[in-house]
Order: structure tokens, then sequence, then C-alpha cells
């Protein structure tokens, strides 16, 4: 796989960024996602169609390990998508959707306007957020008997713990470097029931 990365770690927004601008009476709403599959982005794409159903053009970009895809929405062909890309690039993100949204206010702007606009539309929406590097990491279940619960929560202290189930065994969904997954493996093997890594991906 290929990664955008300083080192062994990947770079990407901390958070969820939106900015608006407007250019020759034309309305352009930026907004960035992290996300980490493609399914997320069909996702976050037909929620903007449903909230701002009535904008002109719904333009965006987005870089997934080694997938990249550019959508124009109907702006004449490399004026709207491929500028959004190459703005996340430029900052060698990965795991990142940028999407602009504009409302048409009448005046054309040309290829070149239109290329300087949605560059500007995402650029300016990026310094709304931060860029932070991550490791890669695993979303994984373990699932263990109550009688260990002390020795799995002092093993998690500094571990992102997303969810906790309590049956007849409690379960936790945690998020973990590959690095700290590593180091305390043999610890986990020794006092859980079971260990479901879901998914593999940058925390």
């Amino acid at each position: 796989m290929c990664y955008n990365k300083i080192g062994d770690r990947m770079r990407t927004i901390d958070k969820k960024a939106t900015n608006e601008i407007i250019i020759n009476k034309s309305k352009f709403i930026g907004l960035l996602y992290r996300i980490n599959n493609e399914e997320e982005v069909k996702s976050i794409l037909e929620q903007l169609n449903e909230e701002y159903k009535d904008a002109t053009h719904y333009c965006y970009a987005y870089i997934i390990s080694n997938i990249k895809r550019f959508n124009d929405d109907g702006e004449p062909s490399g004026t709207a998508g491929i500028p959004i890309l190459n703005v996340l690039e430029k900052n060698q993100l990965d795991n990142v959707l940028g999407v602009v949204i504009r409302y048409f206010g009448g005046i054309k702007l040309g290829s070149g306007g239109l290329i300087r606009a949605y560059t500007k539309a995402i650029t300016s929406t990026l310094d709304k957020t931060t860029i932070v590097t991550l490791n890669e990491g695993h979303k994984i279940i373990i699932e263990f008997n109550y009688d260990r619960v002390k020795i799995i929560d002092n093993l998690l202290q500094d571990i992102k713990v997303i969810k906790k189930e309590f049956k007849e065994t409690i379960s936790y969904t945690i998020l973990i470097s590959d690095e700290n997954y590593q180091s305390i493996e043999k610890i986990l093997l020794d006092n859980t029931l079971n260990i479901i890594i879901k998914e593999s991906l940058f925390i």
C-alpha cells in the first residue's frame, strides 16, 4: 500500500472543517472530513446533497491510501475536482475528503477563475482545521470476564476505549496503534476470552 507519510506516519486533519467564501456573487462552501473508507465518502455526499438541496454543484476529491478520486459535478472538466485534489496532495494529506458546494451567483468565472475559486475555497477550509500525524492502528474488540476488569482497565488506561458492553462477559471496543498493540498483545491474550481485529486504520 502507498501512504502519504512523514517517516512512518500519515498526515491527515484532526476534525471536520467548514468555511464559506463569496467570489463574484457565487457562494462556495468548503468542507473537509477525515475518513477511513469509500463507504464513508458515499454516506457524506448523500447527506450533503440532502442538506444543500438547492446548490448548483457538489464538487469533491478524496485520498484514501493509494485511492484518489475527484468529481467536477457539471463544472468544466478539470476546474473543480482536480484543484481540490491538488490542495490535498500539496499538503500531503491522506484519509481526507474535500468537498466544495457552489451556489451560482449569475456571473461566469471562466476556467481560470473556477480553478482559483475552488482552490481558494478548499485552502481556506484547511486553515480552519489542524494537520496531524497518525500511526497505523486497529479497531479491536476484546471480551473478558468480570474478574479481569481491573487488569484490563489498568492495561488500557492510555488507550482509547470507544464502546463498553456489560453482559455475561464484558467487551470493549478499542482504537489502538499497531505499536501499542504489539507491546500488550501477550497480556491481552492471557487475560481475555476473545480478541477480534475488526478494522485496520489510522489513529
